[in-house]
């Protein structure tokens, strides 16, 4: 990384936190002698104090359902590279035929390095999924196929990824992820009844080895956000499984604590994405599945902000399917029983709706890592409960997003009026304040243009976070938060909620942000849940010159009418009126990533003005409506 970014980073540091990094610095130099030994993760307990723990299969709450099980054997991996050609290539770069360098973790240059490839998309493949996958599948079946299937990744990932050499020991959360994911596949293993006793016995090194390198390096300060949950998740799970006190205190002190830290009140994460809030999610909900498979109870302060936390999401969605999400998402996750695509949203709402007793998705199609750790019995009692109403239009005032709705329920208007994202870093935020979505019947009409990709292809990434890539107001070109490196702002625009109300018809929100001072930008939504008809207001205290977008998603096609321009879907139409302060309106091609390592493009509309107002009307319209 350059110079200067290491700078900005330092900035964005408390002189606890430099201390803290010294010290970091330090450990890591004393656990440099393992790039010389080259010691396989599984061979012995290097904390001789943990060599006498011993895991419990039982511990891990995994349901006795034997029957309705789905096998398969492939993971899902990013970017839509083949699991059947990279299963075994575990330094790859993916992005390049190159591969990472089988070097001491803490050395890897990993961040932007084009040269190789994106981190994140090797990651997937070194989370191990497919190791509790695999051994799902052989305890539901008792085909000894997938047990053989696992023997062989499992050697050969050891022989290839030692101890803290090469990609997959260069961040902490994924090799928390990669303990969870051992731990139930020893779970399952043991279960079944598998006589490899030398090999469950290394498989429970590895997990003590791991979750030791966890507990010691475990995220603080500015980078303590979904990764510290995840690797305390790790902990107290861990700590139940093995018997082990410390891990699991430890792990559910630092859970209780992080759940009002990171999220808002009123159920929103403050990172400012919905992906990594169910991520969060999921994280919580597995940890209180074994806390109460130990005969414990959940803290009650979980429960109520899980609560809060899935209804926001259940505002987000439609029908409890399309889910409209700001931010980043780099479609991670915790713990994959079902392998291959994965409705994550709907997995997450299953999983927690069985933590907390509320439904908030439907379970015509129950999740199949659902069903490997709740009984039959307590899920058809979920089912029976009522699923959480979303009719209404909701204003999450804290957190920072408002969700419209026509009376039909078919469309959905999703409006961003956040601040930029959690903590002195905003990692996951983009500059999209007061931008907006549509959809209509679940499909994005105004969408966002997503994440594409992470440690790679910075001008993407930076694209990607763009004002100008928003369905938002854009002065003279300018982001309206300050880009320093891929996970890294400076300058932050701050929003504030000015008004929110609903009338018998209409639903009126207004907000404003101050990311181009002097310049304060405001913008009313004015939505006739009836007529389904938006208007949009923007307001701006000095004159200035501005670019209106509208980021059309992707089977949407937009062409210009006279003084409209129409946007088309099937038989859905949306009716953009050209305002008459607009200068000259375009119809642009644009860059678009509806999954993550994927690029394609779309259209945008780009208003151009110059004053201090502008007043834009969408109506949307439909013969199926």
């Amino acid at each position: 990384m350059p110079l200067h970014w290491y700078l900005y980073r330092l900035s964005a540091m408390s002189p606890q936190e430099v201390i803290w990094r010294l010290g970091e610095k330090i450990r890591q130099h004393r656990e440099r002698k393992f790039s010389r030994n080259h010691i396989s993760v599984t061979e012995k307990v290097i904390d001789r104090r943990l060599a006498n723990l011993s895991f419990d299969a039982d511990r891990l709450g995994i349901a006795p359902n034997t029957d309705g099980h789905t096998f398969n054997t492939h993971i899902h991996l990013l970017g839509g590279f083949s699991y059947d050609t990279y299963k075994t290539s575990w330094h790859a770069g993916f992005q390049t035929a190159n591969e990472w360098p089988r070097t001491f973790a803490y050395d890897l240059r990993y961040k932007q390095n084009d040269e190789i490839g994106d981190a994140r998309t090797n990651w997937e493949l070194n989370r191990h999924f497919q190791w509790a996958l695999l051994a799902k599948d052989y305890f539901f079946s008792g085909d000894r196929r997938y047990l053989d299937e696992l023997r062989a990744l499992h050697d050969d990932w050891c022989r290839e990824n030692p101890f803290l050499i090469g990609i997959s020991w260069t961040s902490v959360m994924e090799v928390a992820i990669r303990a969870i994911s051992w731990m139930y596949a020893l779970a399952f293993l043991k279960k079944a009844g598998c006589k490899d006793t030398a090999w469950l016995d290394s498989l429970q090194n590895g997990i003590v080895n791991m979750l030791t390198h966890v507990a010691r390096h475990r995220s603080r300060f500015s980078s303590a956000n979904n990764h510290l949950v995840v690797e305390a998740a790790a902990m107290t799970i861990g700590g139940y499984a093995l018997s082990y006190g410390s891990w699991r205190e430890q792990g559910l002190r630092i859970l209780t604590e992080e759940l009002p830290r990171q999220n808002y009140s009123d159920g929103v994460n403050k990172e400012m994405s919905l992906h990594y809030q169910a991520f969060v999610l999921e994280a919580y909900a597995l940890t209180a599945h074994c806390v109460r498979a130990n005969g414990e109870d959940v803290p009650g302060s979980w429960l109520s902000h899980m609560d809060s936390m899935c209804r926001f999401i259940c505002h987000s969605s439609f029908d409890g399917q399309s889910v409209i999400a700001f931010g980043d998402d780099d479609e991670g996750k915790v713990l994959d029983l079902e392998g291959g695509d994965v409705d994550y949203i709907s997995y997450v709402l299953q999983l927690c709706s069985l933590t907390t007793q509320q439904r908030y998705t439907s379970f015509s199609k129950v999740s199949e890592t659902v069903r490997c750790l709740f009984d039959d019995s307590l899920i058809g009692e979920v089912k029976k409960t009522r699923l959480t109403d979303t009719s209404d239009g909701h204003c999450f005032a804290q957190g920072g997003y408002t969700f419209m709705r026509s009376d039909d329920r078919q469309v959905l208007i999703a409006i961003d009026h956040a601040d930029l994202g959690f903590g002195s870093i905003a990692a996951h935020g983009h500059a999209d304040a007061l931008s907006f979505q549509i959809t209509v019947r679940g499909i994005p009409f105004f969408t966002d243009p997503g994440t594409y990709i992470y440690h790679c292809d910075i001008d993407s990434r930076n694209m990607m976070r763009h004002t100008s890539s928003h369905s938002t107001l854009c002065i003279e070109g300018c982001d309206q938060s300050e880009m320093l490196g891929a996970f890294l702002w400076g300058r932050k625009a701050k929003c504030k909620l000015i008004d929110y109300r609903q009338t018998d018809d209409m639903t009126t929100l207004t907000a404003m942000h101050d990311g181009y001072k002097p310049v304060c930008h405001q913008r009313t939504f004015q939505f006739n849940r009836h007529t389904r008809r938006l208007t949009i207001t923007d307001t701006l205290s000095q004159e200035s010159t501005f670019t209106a977008t509208l980021v059309l998603g992707a089977r949407c096609h937009a062409q210009r009418a006279g003084n409209h321009i129409i946007v088309t879907h099937d038989d859905t139409t949306c009716t953009v009126s050209i305002p008459e302060e607009c200068l000259s309106a375009d119809i642009q091609q644009m860059a678009l990533s509806e999954a993550y390592g994927t690029k394609t493009f779309t259209q945008a509309i780009k208003m151009r003005g110059k004053g201090k107002s502008m007043t834009t009307i969408i109506d949307l319209i439909s013969s199926k409506l």
